[in-house]
């Protein structure tokens, strides 16, 4: 069939007007240094500038209009950024990658808000290097995201977990000297921080705390991390999480502190704090098991206000106390089993105003009592009866008079 002389006019004014659009689409991606591999399509940084030709600035642009998913290649040493990046919102998926020795972003310029904000699922950060942020370093308010590899380093918060977040890797991380590590504002279901080293986090390395109880859906896992010389540890509070086989040294004040309910602590290792070793106040139902405490300046474990708090299985030693049980809810009184407790400088178990059941416990050669107990006068006058209940413990020294007396607490 032949074409008319009006056919054949439209169809050149339509080549031409889309040769014109590749062209330009081409122009782009040399500017950002882009190459194409299948569906994504690859950026490559190379000028550390704030903004201008192959900077991180231009490649962020390039990629949130990107049909696919986008990688980003740092290949620059260093990026000095003096005003707010935009955020990540690729719905394909991004990878951010930064070669060895490369890609340290500098955000002492920015006076606040996060240095590289994720705002789009499917993202992930790798062997990235963010120092001097006023405020977060990284901002993930998506889910599928992970960050691995990365140094940060003198920031207000190293990565800020907003509250729809869930579905987080964070691993094999690096933060030093931030005020906080990790914060995450509510539960993050289905969330793993793991192999991180934190150290001389002001606050605290990870902070997980919502106002409210919040235990739905899967727990934030936080594991077979090392803590080093930080304020506190962990801060846990009203969150579903598991704590478990982490290496906690040199805490300034708990190594791992707890508030209401959700946690568990298991099988980690703290060692020579100025302060205490594991702390559950005002918690309900936390589980306390197989750590080893030593080199405490305080307690090793210390459980005031709370109820149903189980801590069984523990070791300590060389600790300025063992444990301590201090106004706990006699209704639902916490539980202590076959805990060891070796050569305390002061006392193996002091119980203040509370009526914990001790089982099988073990308390070696204290330097004050194995055991003290003591009633708590409140400020009205009235007092607070200290009555632990005892089951085959095994004291290896002096038990305070106090304790000998019946001790069953009263559970109306």
């Amino acid at each position: 069939m032949r074409l008319s002389r009006r056919s054949t006019l439209s169809l050149a004014v339509f080549l031409t007007v889309a040769g014109l659009i590749v062209a330009g689409w081409s122009l782009e991606a040399r500017r950002a240094g882009r190459e194409s591999l299948s569906n994504t399509i690859s950026l490559r940084v190379t000028n550390g500038a704030d903004r201008g030709t192959g900077t991180l600035r231009e490649a962020l642009f390039v990629a949130a209009t990107a049909p696919g998913p986008a990688r980003i290649s740092l290949e620059v040493q260093r990026i000095s950024l003096a005003t707010a990046l935009p955020p990540i919102v690729n719905p394909h998926g991004m990878h951010i990658v930064a070669r060895e020795g490369r890609g340290e972003i500098d955000a002492q310029a920015l006076r606040g808000g996060p240095v590289l904000d994720i705002a789009a699922p499917n993202v992930s950060l790798e062997g990235l290097a963010i120092s001097r942020c006023a405020g977060a370093a990284i901002l993930v308010r998506a889910v599928h995201v992970s960050v691995q590899s990365a140094t940060l380093d003198r920031c207000d918060i190293g990565v800020d977990v907003a509250e729809n977040a869930h579905d987080l890797l964070l691993e094999s991380n690096h933060f030093v000297d931030d005020r906080i590590g990790v914060r995450f504002t509510a539960a993050s279901p289905d969330t793993t921080v793991a192999q991180n080293q934190f150290t001389g986090e002001k606050e605290a390395g990870v902070w997980a705390v919502h106002g409210q109880t919040d235990l739905q859906g899967g727990s934030i896992s936080v594991r077979g991390n090392r803590f080093d010389d930080d304020h506190s540890a962990i801060i846990a509070g009203n969150v579903k999480i598991l704590i478990e086989q982490n290496e906690i040294t040199g805490a300034q004040a708990a190594a791992v502190d707890l508030v209401g309910a959700g946690a568990v602590v298991r099988r980690n290792r703290v060692s020579n704090g100025s302060g205490m070793g594991i702390v559950a106040e005002g918690a309900q139902a936390a589980v306390i098991e197989d750590n080893e405490l030593n080199g405490l300046a305080a307690y090793g474990i210390m459980i005031r206000g709370s109820s149903n708090v189980l801590v069984r299985g523990n070791r300590m030693y060389e600790c300025a106390y063992g444990m301590a049980f201090v106004l706990g809810d006699t209704r639902n009184p916490s539980t202590a089993v076959d805990n060891v407790i070796i050569e305390p400088r002061y006392d193996g178990i002091d119980v203040v105003g509370d009526a914990p059941i001790l089982r099988q416990n073990h308390v070696l050669q204290p330097h004050a009592f194995a055991l003290r107990v003591q009633d708590f006068q409140r400020p009205d006058g009235s007092e607070v009866r200290g009555a632990p209940f005892l089951d085959h413990n095994s004291f290896g020294g002096l038990v305070a008079a106090a304790a000998t007396r019946p001790s069953r607490p009263s559970l109306r």
